[in-house]
């Protein structure tokens, strides 16, 4: 075999078990018994240092030096490309540090949890300062002298810079805030009133997701706190959660998951357990989990053909007509929580969160002052205060996790998803026609044609590039918004 051959089938094993990692993370959200946690953290610690060991193993550099990239196709170029790239940043974060953050995440992962539901961040800030210490260290391992928060962008969206999404965040700011306003000081659509069974709501999250191409002879559909999705190939988990006076919450989480499935069980099938078997970044991930959400799911004409099926599942829903049931699911209401924030608001919420651990990354803000920062912006940009913790920096896992650099990719998917929807539009004039009767596959084809079955093969911002036909820029999901939203609000 050649250097080539032995890289691949070494990468493949390494793959493998970085499948069996992230199973172990999605059973800790869904069936671990609430008392295995500390043991978790030892289980997750021990296969984190054998993965590291794996990735920094000199064999990897050795064939990576013999390897003749000249005689490679794109594809195998591509996969030398990945090799060499995580390759060398895992060689820059010593042993002892990979599992150190790997069982302490584990451990803050849970006292993340007791804190929120005791709504009380003191209790978390100990074990958070632990997690922002570790990451640090580990940024500026990465960094080699460089910016610490680039380097973690890294992990999730290859080749984009802090300053590149303070700019274009900084463009999508004052425009969101302005039609937040208009919108707030309209008539509000009436919403959704009576309780909905449960049983009734999962039933229809799953007739969702099939009507969104999720395949469930490879995935399957659980409960947990906060909705995720796990795996790639053929076996991609879900998850989604249910309220009983908010079955939107249900239905639109489940449609969000399957976004963010369907990319991974539509990739290549010859790229399975390789380095282009996976999104290629987290900004793409959620460019797919949002058009399948939003620009699709949210649509006039997707939410007519919902509307029949709420009232043949629940009966009367509080709404009345086609119309009303859009304005319902629309409706711009204040709230604290991003993952049910609207879509005019979403960003708003994120772009905090972008601000707020890019600064303690680069050291400007202190845990001891986390809160205080968190209530203070978000006074400043929603116009009224937090109530409590669990409503405000207790509200996500990511941080207990040690995922910094994470947040910000949530508003570049929106971005990707709104240059998507463009062209989507255009390659598909008559969508609409097929929406209204639920029928969402011409839409998902064209993005899996043009997005999805790529993988990892081009870097993220040239696969947005490739398939909308643009740079990718804020300005389409802005126009997209205001068209919107203007409609609805009659502003």
């Amino acid at each position: 075999m050649s250097a080539f051959d032995d890289l691949m089938a070494y990468e493949h094993d390494t793959q493998a078990l970085s499948q069996i990692a992230g199973r172990l993370g999605w059973d800790q959200e869904t069936m671990m018994p609430r008392g295995a946690a500390a043991q978790r953290g030892e289980e997750m610690a021990a296969m984190e240092s054998v993965l590291h060991a794996r990735r920094t193993s000199p064999r990897v550099g050795d064939w990576l030096a013999k390897v003749d990239a000249d005689s490679l196709d794109a594809v195998g170029q591509a996969h030398l490309r990945e090799i060499r790239r995580s390759y060398e940043r895992a060689s820059k974060i010593p042993a002892d540090l990979a599992k150190a953050l790997a069982r302490v995440t584990s451990t803050a992962q849970g006292k993340w949890a007791e804190a929120r539901a005791d709504d009380d961040f003191a209790t978390f800030a100990p074990v958070l300062s632990e997690v922002v210490s570790l990451k640090r260290e580990e940024g500026a391992a990465l960094a080699g002298g460089g910016d610490i928060y680039d380097a973690m962008l890294e992990d999730y969206e290859p080749g984009t810079t802090g300053a590149e999404l303070e700019a274009m965040f900084g463009a999508m700011r004052p425009e969101l805030v302005e039609l937040r306003a208009a919108i707030l000081d309209r008539p509000k659509p009436a919403g959704l009133s009576g309780e909905f069974a449960e049983d009734i709501q999962l039933a229809l999250s799953q007739k969702l997701a099939l009507a969104f191409g999720y395949d469930t002879d490879h995935g399957r559909i659980d409960k947990a706190v906060h909705p995720f999705s796990s795996g790639s190939g053929q076996d991609v988990r879900i998850t989604t959660r249910t309220n009983p006076t908010d079955p939107f919450n249900c239905f639109y989480s489940t449609i969000h998951e399957v976004g963010h499935a369907c990319y991974e069980q539509n990739i290549d099938a010859a790229f399975l357990l390789t380095p282009l078997g996976q999104g290629v970044s987290m900004g793409v991930h959620e460019s797919q989990s949002r058009i399948y959400e939003n620009q699709l799911g949210r649509g006039r004409a997707f939410t007519g053909w919902l509307y029949g099926q709420m009232r043949d599942a629940f009966g009367d829903i509080g709404v009345t007509g086609e119309d009303a049931f859009y304005a319902a699911v629309n409706r711009v209401s204040d709230g604290y929580i991003r993952t049910e924030a609207d879509e005019v608001q979403y960003n708003l919420h994120v772009l905090l969160r972008f601000d707020l651990e890019r600064a303690l990354m680069e050291g400007d803000l202190a845990i001891g002052d986390l809160e205080a920062a968190w209530n203070d912006r978000f006074e400043a940009d929603f116009g009224y205060a937090v109530d409590k913790a669990s409503n405000g920096v207790l509200q996500d896992v990511h941080w207990s996790v040690g995922l910094f650099g994470y947040f910000p990719t949530y508003s570049l998917g929106n971005v990707y998803a709104g240059c998507l929807n463009a062209a989507l539009r255009a390659a598909l004039p008559d969508l609409d026609a097929d929406l209204a009767r639920g029928d969402t596959s011409a839409a998902t084809a064209w993005l899996r044609e043009n997005v999805q079955r790529h993988g990892g093969l081009y870097a993220p911002r040239e696969l947005i590039a490739k398939a909308s036909g643009m740079e990718p820029s804020e300005t389409p999901l802005l126009a997209y918004l205001r068209k919107k939203f203007s409609g609805i609000y009659s502003l």
